[in-house]
């Protein structure tokens, strides 16, 4: 994990957009790679993404900062593909630091918010029914993909 932390973080993005999708298409290749689990960016996928999840909450060398963003930009740009949506630095609700978002239709989602709570509340916090919720709220996806 350390080499994949050191490649992503040593590589200079042009913008958020672009960091996020570096993020997410490395995710997918190690969630294949190591846990065997398909994530094609499809919403399908989710249940795969929430199993790696589990696995790698359980590690004892858990870095959550990089796992935050690493898995969190696998489900942002699910969201954001799905949805024809756009990465974005917004403020957390409730709080003063601005955190990645996928904007939707003029709705917010923090995907990064959502992954750090499965991480640390547990199944509670399950994906599924995230992106059920978004996918209630919002309708149809866009078509995009």
């Amino acid at each position: 994990m350390g080499t994949l932390r050191n490649r992503l973080e040593s590589q200079t993005y042009p913008d958020l957009g672009t960091m996020m999708d570096g993020y997410a298409r490395a995710a997918a290749e190690y969630g294949s790679e190591m846990f065997q689990k398909t994530l094609d960016f499809a919403a399908e996928t989710i249940d795969n993404l929430d199993e790696i999840l589990v696995l790698v909450g359980e590690s004892p060398e858990l870095d959550l900062d990089f796992e935050v963003r690493l898995w969190g930009s696998y489900l942002g740009e699910v969201l954001r593909r799905r949805y024809n949506g756009s990465w974005q630095m917004t403020p957390y609700p409730g709080g003063a630091v601005a955190v990645p978002s996928v904007e939707v239709r003029g709705s917010h989602l923090f995907p990064l918010i959502k992954v750090y709570r499965r991480l640390t509340m547990g199944e509670e916090e399950d994906l599924a029914s995230f992106v059920a919720m978004v996918t209630e709220r919002l309708g149809s996806p866009a078509g995009v993909n």
